[in-house]
């Protein structure tokens, strides 16, 4: 493999070609790697850890209003994004983040538990008697949907919407979700189910407010001032988006990294809730690959001159196999640790929902690894067209079910 041969816009590459031993290279050769395969589409492309941090850390330098992924330009800047806090910068990220981050607290999540644990046990209940399944659309997704809707107040008559949304936004360049569009029209057509759904339950929750994360942004301010209402729809867009995607691929990836590494499974199977164990699924899948921002403002960075206005992607996958910050980091270790990774981000931007995905992974991989035995690969796996996202989209299982059905939890 050569430098100059990586294109990190490729799709299908991070389908289906070496991404760990493509940002292997770059990271030792040039770790602040400029790609220009497309005139006026470069972008530099930062891959250790320390350096990631640098940019994190200063909101001011590195915005995020302009576009946080690679592919803006193909329907974010059309659809209201640019109002969530994903896409805001400071102050008015933190006054916006202040209205529901409460919510998400470990003292806050915590009682949240019990309603995980029953979805989880029934979404076990559907397959572990027949000995096969798939996990990611029988099980890993499955969650994550039902938790963040609860947590939203979205009836269950609408999660497979949510779902539909989440899959053709993340996955607009992926042609089962796009199924003939181009990856602008795909977006576009979920940006607008979405702002009418939440339109819709904005207005319900102003009638008829309740104890949910959209009722708390209808009825939230910020320094004594609501949010707007393109604010409130793209919030609840991005919970939606976040509270499903992120969670599904670290349960997917995470399971997948057991099965091929059968010691590190029987390491955690002797104490499935070690905390260990879940930040190393977090730091191995990496499920959000990459985060933008754009420069403010000329600068210099290791050396290299960053003008205002280039964009600069902060590969959260590739520091987390930086060897300066981790140990032989291309083995899979359940019991490593110190382990501060950046699966999350890092800094006023990392992730609101970072409790209630871990949670969520502990509870679902403490009771598939607990109620199924001698699970394996039943076929190929296949991945997610994205280089946002490190997304598998099938990966079929076989296991035999344990001797009780209802093995009990931890």
């Amino acid at each position: 493999m050569a430098l100059d041969h990586i294109d990190l816009t490729d799709l299908d590459f991070f389908a289906t070609g070496d991404v760990a031993g493509a940002f292997a290279l770059i990271r030792a050769t040039d770790p602040i790697h400029w790609q220009e395969k497309r005139p006026g589409r470069g972008f530099w492309s930062l891959t250790r850890f320390e350096d990631l941090l640098t940019v994190y850390r200063d909101a001011q330098t590195f915005m995020s209003g302009r576009g946080v992924t690679l592919h803006f330009g193909s329907g974010e800047e059309d659809s209201g994004l640019d109002k969530s806090m994903i896409m805001t910068d400071p102050p008015r990220h933190a006054k916006m983040r202040q209205v529901i981050s409460r919510r998400f607290t470990p003292r806050a999540v915590a009682p949240f538990a019990d309603r995980i644990r029953t979805i989880a046990r029934a979404i076990v209940d559907d397959v572990v008697e027949r000995g096969e399944c798939d996990f990611v659309t029988e099980i890993a997704a499955r969650l994550p949907t039902a938790a963040i809707c609860d947590l939203m107040g979205i009836g269950r008559e609408h999660w497979d919407l949510m779902f539909a949304i989440t899959n053709e936004t993340i996955g607009r360049h992926d042609q089962e979700y796009a199924r003939g569009r181009t990856g602008r029209e795909t977006v576009m057509d979920a940006h607008a189910r979405a702002a009418q759904f939440f339109t819709d339950l904005a207005a319900e929750r102003r009638r008829n407010p309740g104890d949910d994360l959209v009722s708390s942004l209808v009825n939230g301010a910020m320094g004594g001032e609501p949010l707007t209402e393109a604010e409130i729809v793209a919030n609840s867009y991005i919970l939606i988006l976040g509270g499903q995607e992120t969670t599904r691929n670290a349960i997917s990836g995470a399971m997948l990294a057991m099965i091929q590494n059968p010691a590190e499974l029987a390491k955690y199977k002797a104490d499935t809730f070690a905390v260990p164990a879940i930040e190393e699924f977090l730091r191995w899948t990496s499920p959000i690959t990459n985060i933008m921002r754009i420069a403010t403002r000329d600068t210099t960075l290791q050396g290299k001159s960053i003008r205002a206005g280039d964009r600069v992607v902060l590969w959260n996958l590739a520091a987390n196999r930086d060897p300066a910050q981790f140990n032989d980091p291309q083995s899979f270790d359940v019991t490593r640790t110190p382990n501060d990774h950046v699966a999350f981000g890092y800094g006023e931007h990392f992730c609101l929902g970072a409790n209630l995905a871990r949670l969520e992974m502990r509870i679902m991989l403490n009771e598939v690894t607990t109620r199924m035995r001698d699970i394996e690969l039943a076929g190929p796996i296949e991945r997610l067209r994205s280089n946002t996202v490190a997304g598998i989209k099938r990966m079929p299982l076989r296991f035999r079910p344990a001797a009780s059905s209802h093995a009990a939890l931890h």
